[in-house]
């Protein structure tokens, strides 16, 4: 039994690593509904409770990465704390999904981005399935309801830096893409002074106007299944934590 359970663990020792090397976990927060979208932290516990990823970063700091979900909407924030050269109305933050995580070498329609650009409140939603290699595949379409991309400059109410920095924050309608446990997922920051593209997962960029095609990103994941189906797997989870409640207490 012991032999069983060590083999077991080694795999996940060794596994699990290199499985979500290029995954991002997201987890549901009720915190999200308090979510003020001005492109900064608001408040300093405002997205405390969501998944935190670093994802990069210069000398003068690292770049965070946070993500939730709730409801019909997911949330995500980049804190770029280490890019505090800034320029407004040219700075910019993408994030983009594929809705089937198909990881075609061509954006296609289930392929959707969306672009914020510092200092303004206007988004912009691209989706696939253009013909135009030009625009990498993309095309710009009405923006659905219900998104939100809006940049800024940190102040204060940051949670790790009072230096200012670029900052953005989303929230993006989840039946827009389709309901699902796992979406190909990149994003990237667009640094005018130093004329360099932060983005994960990290590569190299010919153009900064370029948009990898999905086959290049990497996944965001909910590993309790509460995104496509809410909460009801806790809820069908309940009865079996009876039973084996019951088989501890009483039968052993």
């Amino acid at each position: 039994m012991f032999g069983k359970f060590f083999f077991i663990l080694l795999i996940l020792i060794f596994y699990i690593p290199v499985a979500y090397a290029q995954t991002i976990p997201i987890t549901i927060s009720s915190s999200m509904e308090n979510v003020i979208f001005d492109g900064k932290w608001t408040f300093t516990r405002e997205w405390k409770e969501s998944s935190l990823t670093e994802i990069g970063g210069t000398d003068s700091g690292s770049i965070y990465l946070r993500t939730a979900h709730l409801g019909n909407y997911i949330y995500v924030m980049i804190d770029a704390v280490g890019i505090t050269h800034f320029e407004k109305n040219a700075d910019r933050a993408i994030v983009c999904f594929d809705g089937k995580n198909d990881k075609s070498m061509i954006a296609d329609p289930d392929d959707y981005c969306v672009f914020s650009i510092l200092g303004q409140n206007s988004t912009f939603v691209l989706q696939g399935g253009s013909l135009l290699g030009a625009n990498s595949n993309f095309k710009k379409i009405p923006t659905p309801d219900g998104f939100i991309g809006t940049g800024n400059i940190s102040d204060e109410n940051d949670r790790y830096s009072n230096t200012p920095h670029q900052s953005y924050e989303f929230r993006i309608p989840i039946d827009v893409m389709g309901r699902s446990s796992m979406y190909g997922f990149y994003v990237a920051l667009y640094d005018t002074h130093e004329n360099k593209i932060y983005s994960w997962p990290s590569m190299t960029f010919d153009s900064p106007l370029k948009i990898p095609a999905p086959n290049n990103w990497g996944e965001i994941v909910s590993p309790d299944k509460t995104l496509p189906e809410f909460e009801l797997p806790l809820f069908a989870l309940f009865p079996a934590f009876l039973v084996v409640l019951y088989f501890t207490k009483f039968k052993i």
